[in-house]
């Protein structure tokens, strides 16, 4: 068995974290799994993971080892990229990490449009209602929204885009609108549970002056669509992603409120390791979302 071989399997190892599912890809057996990669491990003189029966974690040498073999297997690609046939044209494997909300509405799309233009590349996109670990899942890139917390990271903007408050034409006619943020904790507020972000906490600036009001209503939701169908539905104030809102302001079921304030923006990331920053699979899949979707969500958020 060649390195290459040990680098490819235990690249798919690490992005499992779980034999079972390696083998199930693979098309064998757990146990023959476990023997190869044992005989990795001997080879090298090291132990590349931690194993149990339910999970696999990665040492420090397994860290190093799945880093620099990464890059040797992406070069390995692009250099038979370029003198095989298919010159140009990326090959491979990406998972792809996503919300719900942004993933059905704009992903889905983007993906089978690529997919049709690369058809030897292979795509694995997974929506969660909350992101996921790019290291722990083993996800190559993933799309999230706002600050990139992890300075480990790399992240590159692919669209811009505010956050407003907004609330039903119905719902403002039978309570008022709030004319500044404190105005807020007289009103019902529909309320997104997510990530670990104080909940129910909202943060205002204008200029130099910041204001953070703790809202408070009936209804909360972890899921996005819910909270914007109450809105709509005139049960309160809540606050939503500009792609996602601008065309219900444009067309009066919903109102944009306390206009001078602005709130954290949602802008739209591809993140992704370090290790897999000169993959050409992953350049090629994040330049065409840095295409794609300006135009798209622009074009949906006034056009609908």
């Amino acid at each position: 068995m060649d390195s290459f071989s040990d680098l490819e399997l235990f690249t798919l190892v690490a992005r499992h974290r779980n034999l079972a599912a390696v083998a199930r890809e693979l098309g064998v057996t757990p146990p023959a799994i476990s023997k190869r990669l044992a005989a990795l491990e001997r080879r090298l003189g090291i132990r590349l993971s931690n194993r149990t029966t339910r999970r696999l974690t990665l040492t420090p040498e397994g860290e190093l080892y799945l880093t620099h073999g990464s890059r040797i297997l992406d070069d390995l690609s692009e250099l038979e990229q370029m003198v095989g046939r298919s010159q140009g044209a990326p090959t491979g494997l990406l998972r792809v990490n996503a919300s719900f909300g942004f993933g059905r509405t704009h992903l889905v799309p983007a993906v089978s449009n690529f997919a049709s233009r690369y058809p030897a590349m292979r795509i694995q996109l997974h929506l969660t209602d909350k992101p996921l670990s790019l290291q722990e899942e083993g996800f190559d890139v993933g799309i999230r929204f706002g600050q990139v917390p992890d300075a480990r990271i790399n992240a590159r903007l692919l669209v811009s885009n505010r956050r407003l408050v907004c609330a039903a034409p119905d719902y403002l006619k039978r309570h008022g609108e709030p004319s500044v943020p404190h105005d807020l904790i007289r009103h019902a507020c529909l309320v997104l549970r997510e990530n670990e972000s104080a909940y129910g906490t909202w943060h205002f600036s204008r200029g130099r002056h910041s204001e953070s009001v703790k809202v408070d209503g009936a209804l909360s939701s972890n899921d996005g669509s819910a909270v914007l169908q109450w809105a709509l539905d005139g049960q309160g104030i809540t606050v939503r992603s500009e792609w996602e809102v601008r065309s219900l302001i444009k067309r009066g079921k919903l109102v944009a409120l306390l206009r001078e304030w602005t709130l954290p923006n949602a802008d739209i990331h591809a993140t992704y390791l370090e290790r897999n920053r000169l993959s050409a699979k992953l350049r090629t899949f994040i330049d065409y979302l840095g295409d794609y979707l300006p135009a798209k969500v622009g074009a949906a958020a006034g056009s609908r």
